[in-house]
C-alpha cells in the first residue's frame, strides 16, 4: 500500500508539469486508475502489482512525450515503480 501511494503522488507530482488546461483531466484519470486496481489480489497473481506499477510509469512517459515534457521529470516514478 506504502508503495502504491508513493507512485500515486509521484504521477500527480508528473501532473504539474503539464499545460495547465490538460492538469485536471491526468489528474481525475491517475485517481480513476489507482481506484480501480486498489482491490488487486496479489495472492492469485504475485506479479499484478508490478505490472500495473510499470504500466504506470510507462504511460506516463507516453503522456510526458506527448506534451513534450523532458522523460527526466519521471526519474522518481521510474525509481518508485522498479524498486
Amino acid at each position: 500500500m506504502e508503495k502504491a501511494l508513493r507512485i500515486y503522488g509521484e504521477v500527480l507530482r508528473l501532473v504539474r508539469r503539464l499545460p495547465k488546461e490538460t492538469r485536471p483531466y491526468y489528474a481525475k484519470y491517475a485517481r480513476e486508475n489507482f481506484v480501480n486496481y486498489r482491490q488487486v489480489d496479489v495472492s492469485e497473481d504475485p506479479n499484478a502489482l508490478d505490472e500495473l506499477f510499470h504500466r504506470a510509469y510507462n504511460h506516463s512517459l507516453w503522456v510526458l512525450n506527448k506534451y513534450n515534457v523532458d522523460e527526466s521529470a519521471a526519474d522518481k516514478l521510474k525509481e518508485a515503480c522498479y524498486s
